[in-house]
């Protein structure tokens, strides 16, 4: 696999030095500065390329590999009627960074929220951080901070009660954490949601069930794919992160009927699927391997990290170290591999997902699971499985 990292960008406290250093030679990154939905210059893009390569006449070359992301508008995912407009601008977007040699672009279509957790420094056995999901705080959050009309029936009858009984103990600076933590922004975003208007952007979607938002979806990538493909990009999608609906919100991209519905939909290999093992592997009706080798072909770029299901409960998981949770990880590199070695040695873009914090991380201010040497860390594990599986077919 081609071994990168991502990168926030200037001011990202890992740097392009500890990236390289690390051993990757591509970087993952995006141009968090601009508006979602506005066009991304060639200017722009040459800017950050310039930024990227400018240390490789002495050392190790990077060169910018995947885009991640390139967002989508709420508009098109609310079928509105200026979608046509954003639709264009993604399409300009996608000629300027073929223009600039850039052939590989993640997006996600999940409404509202990125990925979601209800704690960022859960302490693991070895006094590591890691990201976690518990369903009764997130509850806890939906009935009695957000207070969103009709939560109750999103949750049973005992998570509801054993909400109540946890709120009633919580702490204000308990509360205040949750909060925020719930409502952080996308990664590489300096903004939150606020909890005063948050509410009104659930509303918006109150007439959008999973079928409408499936079919805006859909409308979307019949408009963009055909482009991506003339262009020699491949668009790759991120699956939901939780896989299951949250806040009364759809989510249509967490499972393998999903993924084969959307690349039914357009049928030309541009549009494809970031493979994520950690988003997926949640939920124990996923098998991993299996779609792997189902998409292959689809299969435009690879998260690799994964999570533990507590008690079973998929509703309750921690990001695990890489080789230690619930993914299949032998077999989803081996699948992967098996893909690569179909495709004549091309080299799949690739990049350890949500490290731990750890060791000096730990004094360090980092944008949550993307600290360098708990990426570190599941990069030199995973690379040592691909290159003993490697050495074994």
């Amino acid at each position: 696999m081609l071994h990168t990292m991502r990168w926030f960008g200037p001011h990202d406290p890992v740097s392009l030095m500890d990236i390289r250093q690390a051993g990757c030679t591509g970087v993952v990154t995006a141009l968090h500065q601009i508006a979602v939905g506005e066009i991304w210059s060639k200017e722009a893009i040459q800017e950050r390329i310039d930024i990227i390569e400018q240390g490789n006449h002495q050392y190790t070359p990077l060169h910018w590999s995947v885009v991640e992301s390139l967002p989508v508008h709420e508009a098109i995912k609310k079928a509105l009627p200026e979608r046509e407009q954003y639709i264009e601008n993604y399409r300009k977007s996608l000629r300027n960074l073929a223009a600039k040699g850039i052939k590989t672009v993640c997006y996600n279509f999940m409404p509202v929220l990125d990925w979601s957790r209800t704690k960022l420094d859960f302490e693991m056995p070895d006094g590591a951080k890691a990201l976690r999901f518990v369903w009764t705080d997130f509850a806890i959050f939906d009935l009695f901070i957000l207070k969103r009309p009709k939560a109750a029936s999103d949750y049973s009858k005992a998570v509801q009660e054993l909400a109540q009984l946890k709120f009633e103990v919580m702490s204000n600076a308990e509360k205040e954490e949750l909060q925020n933590t719930v409502l952080l922004g996308l990664p590489g975003s300096e903004e939150a949601f606020h909890l005063e208007n948050f509410q009104s952007l659930l509303d918006q979607y109150q007439e959008i069930g999973p079928d409408a938002l499936r079919e805006n979806l859909h409308y979307f990538i019949q408009q963009v794919a055909p482009v991506a493909q003339e262009l020699g990009i491949n668009l790759c999608i991120h699956p939901d992160d939780p896989p299951f609906p949250l806040l009364g919100l759809p989510r249509v991209v967490s499972t393998e009927s999903d993924l084969a519905s959307l690349m039914e939909a357009s049928p030309v290999r541009a549009n494809g699927i970031t493979f994520c093992t950690g988003s997926l592997g949640v939920r124990p009706d996923n098998n991993l391997p299996s779609m792997i080798r189902r998409f292959a072909d689809r299969i435009h770029f690879v998260h690799l990290r994964t999570t533990k299901r507590e008690q079973e409960d998929p509703l309750i998981f921690h990001e695990a170290p890489h080789l230690a949770g619930d993914v299949p990880m032998f077999e989803v590199i081996l699948a992967i591999q098996e893909e690569e070695i179909r495709r004549g040695g091309e080299q799949i873009p690739m990049r350890p997902d949500h490290g731990h914090q750890m060791l000096d991380d730990l004094h360090k201010k980092t944008y949550p699971g993307y600290s360098a040497i708990g990426r570190l860390r599941g990069l030199a594990e995973i690379r040592g499985m691909e290159l003993a599986i490697a050495r074994m077919i």
